[in-house]
């Protein structure tokens, strides 16, 4: 019988079927983060339970950590983590320590997620790590007590679908853009239930950090978890990685690796072909990240007839303070955010350099850059890309979620508007009535620069033809 990738993974970590029905899948590795972690701890403690596995057990602090510059590095969460994991035994990546950073950055860069493996993290977007074809799951505190517990994780086997991505992106198409525009096009509930498999030539023809971005947004349209088969590209990326085996070893880990692909015929519960030559860069106008636009489109009208998605439409434009028919581009913004799991890693922050170089920040935009792990701080900087932000007028923070998490006092004021590189543009996520505009890392920079939502491709386009 012809296989998916998923099926393969699935079946070489089976364990066996629970009498509920659910299925047990062996977890390779185990992340988990301090928002959680205290919550978990305390519930192995109430019930006389020891982790099984800790030497494939990390802690890592991202959602709380301030990333202000001489603001302290502490935070109830961080401080209760601290406790449980001396107690408990656990690996702790301190805040201080050089492999620090966002949990869904830095487990590819520590070869935590690697091909053909499992992980589980208690967080929506560990979907990201697929693009190496690593299997991944988001967790809540329940769910994580038993991969504590247990190295397994119990659940219902999700149906399969495959996105095929045909064509190939235009000047300044981003993965970001391709996820949006996706997330527009099948709707918020379309993955619901679903392992999603990405493929198609555009699929192919991304780095490896943009086949993150776009899986990392697959939560946004209720996938259950995502994978990208693993090949070349994925093999020359972990091999420039401190962590690669050398020699004997990396050939034997490539053998294995090149087995987890979809065979020809395999089946698919459900198939969706997009075609991507159509897409320009993406700006959200909603409150969703479906309510999105192509940058050079109006806002467009729902019909009244659709009366929930109608409902829906009027309720993000009277947050957004935004009407249908109305163009984004001219439209004043007050902070710009380049972080997040989405889009932080070291060819975001390259990206966003190259639009804000030789320029300013405008007047009265507040901007900062927050990269995705300290190792990502440490390569932009050896770059120079640090001084590019700065003499522009942007912060230069320290790694960790930021913004996009809001859970370290790092938000924005009342009626703000801002263009955010994070995965979510709900009410309130970025602060008390802070209206977000989710866009690619050179879309946010160019907002910052201008002062305004612009389409960058204007700054940057004589630039490419010349």
């Amino acid at each position: 019988m012809k296989k998916t990738l998923f099926d393969k993974i699935w079946e070489a970590h089976w364990v066996g079927q629970r009498e509920d029905g659910r299925q047990l899948l062996y977890i390779d590795r185990h992340i988990v983060h301090e928002l959680h972690a205290p919550h978990a701890f305390a519930d192995m403690d109430k019930h006389a339970h020891s982790v099984r596995r800790k030497d494939i057990t990390v802690v890592v602090q991202d959602h709380t950590v301030p990333t202000r510059v001489g603001v302290p590095l502490r935070s109830g969460h961080i401080d209760a983590t601290g406790l449980a994991t001396a107690k408990h035994g656990v690996k702790r990546l301190s805040v201080e320590d050089s492999r620090h950073g966002i949990s869904h950055v830095i487990s590819p860069e520590q070869g935590w997620a690697v091909p053909g493996g499992t992980l589980a993290c208690p967080d929506s977007h560990s979907s990201t790590v697929g693009a190496l074809g690593c299997l991944a799951f988001g967790c809540g505190t329940t769910e994580m007590v038993h991969v504590l517990a247990t190295q397994t994780i119990a659940m219902e086997k999700p149906q399969q679908m495959r996105i095929v991505l045909q064509g190939s992106l235009g000047f300044g198409v981003t993965a970001k853009d391709v996820a949006l525009h996706l997330i527009r096009t099948v709707g918020v509930d379309f993955g619901r239930g679903h392992a999603v498999e990405y493929a198609g030539p555009v699929v192919s023809a991304m780095d490896l950090e943009s086949r993150m971005t776009l899986c990392n947004m697959t939560i946004e349209w209720s996938g259950r978890t995502c994978l990208i088969a693993p090949d070349q590209r994925t093999f020359d990326w972990i091999a420039q990685q401190a962590h690669a085996p050398k020699g004997a070893l990396w050939a034997e880990a490539v053998r294995q690796w090149q087995v987890f692909h979809t065979d020809a015929d395999a089946v698919f519960d459900t198939e969706v072909t997009i075609d991507c030559a159509q897409i320009g860069p993406q700006i959200t106008w909603g409150t969703d990240p479906s309510q999105s636009v192509n940058v050079d489109e109006a806002i467009g009208d729902v019909p009244k007839v659709q009366a929930q998605e109608f409902d829906r439409q009027q309720r993000a434009l009277a947050y957004m303070d935004l009407q249908t028919g109305q163009a984004l581009v001219g439209l004043p913004i007050q902070r710009v955010f380049i972080g997040s799991c989405t889009n932080a890693r070291i060819t975001d922050l390259r990206h966003a350099a190259q639009v804000v170089q030789g320029r300013k920040v405008a007047p009265g935009v507040t901007a900062l850059v927050v990269p995705g792990s300290n190792a990502v701080k440490r390569q932009a900087e050896s770059e120079g890309l640090d001084q590019i932000f700065l003499a522009a007028g942007f912060e230069w923070h320290l790694s960790g979620c930021s913004m996009c998490a809001g859970a370290n006092g790092e938000v924005g004021r009342a009626g703000e508007r801002c263009v955010a590189t994070s995965n979510r543009n709900f009410e309130n996520r970025q602060g008390r009535g802070v209206r977000t505009h989710l866009a690619s890392p050179a879309m946010a920079a160019a907002a910052a620069v201008a002062g305004h939502i612009v389409d960058f491709r204007t700054w940057l386009q004589p630039e490419a033809s010349s």
